[in-house]
C-alpha cells in the first residue's frame, strides 16, 4: 500500500518534520497533540480490527472520529476542555494530509467539519493580597530549599510566568541591577509558540534572585532541585501545592480554591489590573495572543465589578414634595 494511503505515515511526518520545523510549536504542544493522535490511532484500531500500523486515512472517518470523542467523555472521564484539546490535535493532522494530498482534500474537509463542543466557562481562580502574602511567608527561608522556594513563588507572582517558562529559565534570561539603581530589574520569558516577552522585575525579586544565583553561571538553569537538577515543571507544580496546604491552616478560605502555579499566575493578572494596568499591557506581560484570553480576568474579579456597580449607583430619591406642604403656594392659593 502506498504511504500516501496508509495513516502511520502521515503521522510520522506530521509529527517529526510539520509541528517542529514548519510550525516550530513547543515540545509540550508536540507531546500534547502525539498523545491526542496515539490515543486516536488505538482507539480506531480496536473500533475497526486492525492492527494500527495497517491503518489507512480513509479508516479514520468523521464517525470513527465522533465515536473517539464520545469514549474520551463518558469512558476516559476527559472534560469538554481535554475533548476539544484532542479534536484540535486531529484537525491539525487532517489540514497537514489535504494541503500535501489532493487525493485526501474530501476526506480532510470532512474531518474538519467535526466541530468543537461548548463549555460553560469557569471563572478563573485567583488569590486575594493577603493570600499570597501568607503563601510567600510559608517557606522557612533559613534553609537552603526554603530560600529556593520562597524565591520561585515570589518570581510566579511577580512574572506571571507558567510553571514550563520558570523551568525553562536560565541565569542569562536576568537582567538584574544593583540595588539602589532607578533602571528595573527583568526577565526573559519564553512562552507558547517561542514567543519571547521580557517583564519587569521588583527590587525585591531581583535581590532575592541575584542572591540565589550567585557564583554560577549564564546557562545555568536558575531553579534547581535537591541533587542540583533542573526543577520540572511538575516539581514546581508540587512545590506550589504544597505550600499551598501549609497556609492554607491559617487561612481556612484558601481551602476551597485549587492552588497551583497557574493560580498565582491568575493572581498575577487579578492584582495587576486592581491597580490600574490596563488590559493590554496585562496580555502582553502575561504572553497571551489574544485579548479575549486576558479579558477574563477583568470578567472574573467581583471587587471590580462592584466598584464599576457603585459609581453607577442611582442615589435613591428623597421623595416628591407635596403641593399642600409648601407653605408659599398655600399663600398663593388663598388669594385667588
Amino acid at each position: 500500500m502506498s504511504d500516501k494511503h496508509t495513516l502511520g505515515s502521515w503521522v510520522r511526518r506530521f509529527l517529526m518534520e510539520h509541528l517542529p520545523d514548519d510550525r516550530n510549536l513547543s515540545r509540550n504542544t508536540q507531546q500534547s497533540y502525539r498523545d491526542a493522535l496515539r490515543l486516536m490511532i488505538v482507539f480506531a484500531a480496536n473500533l475497526l480490527h486492525k492492527k494500527a500500523d495497517k491503518l489507512l486515512v480513509v479508516d479514520l472517518d468523521a464517525d470513527t472520529v465522533r465515536a473517539f470523542l464520545r469514549h474520551l467523555e463518558e469512558e476516559r472521564d476527559c472534560t469538554i476542555s481535554t475533548r476539544n484539546q484532542r479534536l484540535a490535535a486531529i484537525h491539525a493532522l487532517a489540514g497537514f494530509i489535504g494541503q500535501r494530498s489532493p487525493d485526501n482534500l474530501g476526506w480532510s474537509a470532512q474531518l474538519r467539519s467535526v466541530e468543537f463542543k461548548r463549555s460553560t466557562r469557569v471563572p478563573v481562580g485567583y488569590l486575594d493580597k493577603h493570600e499570597i502574602d501568607v503563601l510567600l511567608a510559608v517557606p522557612d527561608q533559613s534553609t537552603r530549599i526554603g530560600y529556593r522556594d520562597h524565591v520561585l513563588l515570589l518570581f510566579l507572582y511577580n512574572s506571571g510566568a507558567r510553571a514550563d517558562e520558570a523551568a525553562q529559565l536560565e541565569i542569562g534570561d536576568l537582567t538584574l541591577r544593583s540595588d539602589g539603581t532607578s533602571t528595573l530589574s527583568s526577565v526573559r520569558l519564553k512562552g507558547k509558540g517561542n514567543k519571547v516577552r521580557l517583564c519587569p522585575l521588583w527590587a525585591a525579586t531581583a535581590h532575592a534572585l541575584r542572591e540565589m544565583t550567585r557564583g554560577r553561571e549564564d546557562k545555568d538553569p536558575v531553579f534547581l532541585n535537591r541533587k542540583g537538577q533542573p526543577l520540572t515543571r511538575f516539581g514546581i507544580h508540587d512545590i506550589v501545592t504544597r505550600h499551598a496546604r501549609t497556609a492554607a491552616t491559617s487561612v481556612p478560605e484558601m481551602h476551597k480554591k485549587k492552588i497551583g502555579p497557574h493560580t498565582i499566575r491568575h493572581t498575577t493578572a487579578t492584582h495587576l489590573l486592581r491597580a490600574g494596568v490596563d488590559i493590554n499591557t496585562i496580555r502582553a506581560w502575561l504572553g497571551h495572543v489574544s485579548l479575549d484570553t486576558t479579558n477574563i480576568y477583568a470578567e472574573t474579579d467581583l471587587d471590580m465589578k462592584a466598584k464599576a456597580l457603585g459609581m453607577c449607583e442611582q442615589k435613591r430619591p428623597s421623595g416628591r414634595k407635596r403641593w399642600r406642604d409648601n407653605p408659599d403656594l398655600l399663600t398663593f392659593l388663598a388669594q385667588l
